[in-house]
């Protein structure tokens, strides 16, 4: 598993809130273990008390997000080394089943499951996953969705570092309210020169008279 993969955690976290909607789908331990995907080892971790914790950090992530969309690099940095210091990682190399041709393993670097709690667990991994995506493709790659009031969290990558919006839909939502803004205006400036020759042309109409 490729520690790219891990980045994946902090944002599918960070996006189960909708502070702006004042939504959060985080409210249960089902909604926890979720997020693990095909992680069950540790989701069956998951308690009651996992929810609040979960929460915790899911905050402690988005700072690092707002941070990094508002250019603040150090201020990311500084805050995902924190989460770092807080849940760190146990790396472990690994195979799984996978053979090459020559039917030996593909081995690569996999964080390791076994922290106190599913937390922590989590935790780590998502902050571990978080911080390959900053030191390999830079912070200006961590972004928050430009379609208000989405505000999802999503990583970048596109080639041209073009990315503004979480999904389609929003990037589509956003599109159309700016068209309609531009034909708002538009309708309005016509308005304005329409009501301009008038009066125009009413001010000749008295000058004649």
């Amino acid at each position: 598993m490729e520690l790219a993969h891990y980045s994946d955690f902090a944002v599918r976290l960070v996006n189960t809130e909708e502070p702006a909607r004042n939504k959060d789908a985080l409210t249960s331990v089902d909604a926890v273990r979720a997020l693990f995907g095909a992680s069950q080892q540790m989701a069956r971790r998951v308690t009651d008390g996992d929810v609040t914790r979960f929460r915790n950090v899911r905050g402690r992530l988005r700072a690092v997000f707002e941070a990094a969309d508002g250019g603040d690099d150090v201020l990311a940095v500084d805050l995902l080394n924190s989460l770092l210091m807080e849940f760190p990682v146990s790396p472990q190399v690994s195979g799984h089943k996978t053979l090459d041709d020559d039917g030996h393993p593909d081995w690569h670097i996999h964080l390791a499951e076994h922290p106190s709690n599913a937390s922590a667990g989590y935790a780590a991994m998502a902050a571990m996953g978080l911080a390959f995506a900053l030191t390999e493709h830079g912070p200006d790659r961590l972004g928050l969705c430009q379609a208000a009031p989405c505000r999802n969290a999503y990583l970048d990558t596109s080639t041209n570092r073009s990315r503004r919006y979480c999904s389609d839909r929003c990037a589509t939502r956003a599109n159309v309210a700016a068209y309609r803004a531009r034909k708002r205006l538009e309708a309005e400036a016509s308005a304005r020169s329409t009501r301009s020759d008038e009066a125009a042309q009413d001010n000749r109409a008295l000058s004649e008279r």
